[in-house]
């Protein structure tokens, strides 16, 4: 599969072309449906992939951490921070990314708002925002309509903050696409009240911002929406191939490791555990990922280095030595634990960097 003096396992495969054509699919799919796409940078913390997003129709990026906002103000000029951001030294850091960008910041407190207004003072800068609602996460944002409109009518009494509109995340709806309708209708019903709410007293959103890989086929079920963040459309994984928003074709990352030991009956041993897969399954069978070329194959248990195939169901038995193709239940954290991408692209192999991981403070570094 790769020659192991090239590169050593486990490291993070991503397809060029894949990504490229995941990018168009989405910009295309939004444009289509009059909706914008923000794509959320969590899933691969790379400048690269972020520069590929923005040529293919994104309007800006969606951030979570300081670093991630450093990093992608050398790429974009329109971030969003979907994150309460708390602490001085974090605002700090926020507020003195480059002047050309436009920032703009979810909250669900009059806390942050105040802290933000106060950074922003401090900063000589506009920051706009948006209030985060709460539509079934349970997790951030507000869930009352009255509290909504009332952090609203508050953003409108601070200075150095622009009042824009919501923001809101359905990761509660993790079902097949073709059942999600219900649960789409009852969003869109928890929507209109908000927006009716904040229409009654003149705070018309402007923008609606939502959206999740889950639900991206069918965000145009959800009306009053102005653009989505969905990030983990750009690469896929398990999740995304089970509930069928993305197909086998659509996989653009894997892990690939290692075959170390055979030495139990039905199973097999990699080089890739929770520490290059990440320790977290999505659905009732507790799977950590599968191997792309036998996807009957799963990967049923995890340490730090090593990963248990479950060979059970299939005839294939490997051998040591032998390279396999791991897709992951959720690519976002098993990204993050890799120190580079290596992609592929006409039969070569290069690298990207991810120079949004971590958390320190990224400056003069843009040729590393």
């Amino acid at each position: 599969m790769f020659d192991s003096t090239e590169v050593e396992t486990p490291f993070a495969l991503v397809n060029r072309d894949k990504v490229e054509r995941n990018a168009r699919k989405v910009a295309n799919y939004c444009s289509e449906n009059g909706i914008s796409w923000r794509p959320h940078v969590k899933t691969h913390k790379s400048r690269a992939v972020a520069d590929i997003q923005m040529k293919s129709g994104a309007i800006g990026l969606t951030v979570a951490t300081p670093r991630e906002a450093e990093v992608m103000a050398t790429v974009c000029d329109d971030l969003l921070l979907a994150y309460p951001v708390s602490g001085e030294s974090k605002l700090d850091r926020i507020m003195h990314i480059p002047d050309n960008v436009n920032l703009m910041m979810g909250i669900d407190s009059t806390t942050v708002l105040k802290a933000v207004s106060r950074a922003a003072a401090h900063a000589g800068r506009q920051v706009r925002m948006l209030v985060e609602a709460d539509v079934g996460m349970n997790r951030v944002g507000l869930q009352k309509v009255e509290d909504i409109v009332d952090l609203a009518l508050r953003i409108e009494q601070c200075s150095n903050v622009e009042y824009k509109g919501i923001m809101f995340y359905p990761g509660h709806i993790r079902s097949s696409q073709d059942y999600q309708l219900d649960d789409l209708k009852k969003l869109r019903s928890d929507l209109s009240q908000i927006i009716e709410g904040l229409d009654a007293t003149d705070l018309s959103p402007e923008i609606v911002s939502g959206g999740s890989t889950p639900t991206i086929w069918n965000s145009h079920e959800i009306s009053d929406l102005t653009e989505i963040r969905s990030g983990t459309c750009i690469f896929y994984d398990l999740e995304d191939l089970q509930i069928g928003v993305a197909s086998s074709d659509d996989l653009a990352y894997c892990v690939v490791a290692t075959v170390v030991s055979t030495s139990v009956p039905g199973q097999a041993v990699i080089d890739a555990g929770s520490k290059a897969l990440s320790k977290e399954s999505r659905g009732s069978d507790g799977t950590f990922g599968i191997l792309l070329d036998h996807p009957e194959v799963k990967v049923k248990g995890l340490t730090e280095e090593h990963g248990v195939l479950d060979l059970s169901d299939c005839q294939w038995r490997p051998e040591i030595g032998e390279m396999v193709r791991v897709l992951p239940s959720h690519v976002c954290v098993s990204a993050n634990l890799h120190d580079y991408l290596t992609v592929q692209a006409e039969g070569q192999l290069s690298k990207w960097a991810m120079e949004a991981r971590g958390r320190s403070v990224y400056s003069n570094e843009k040729s590393q």
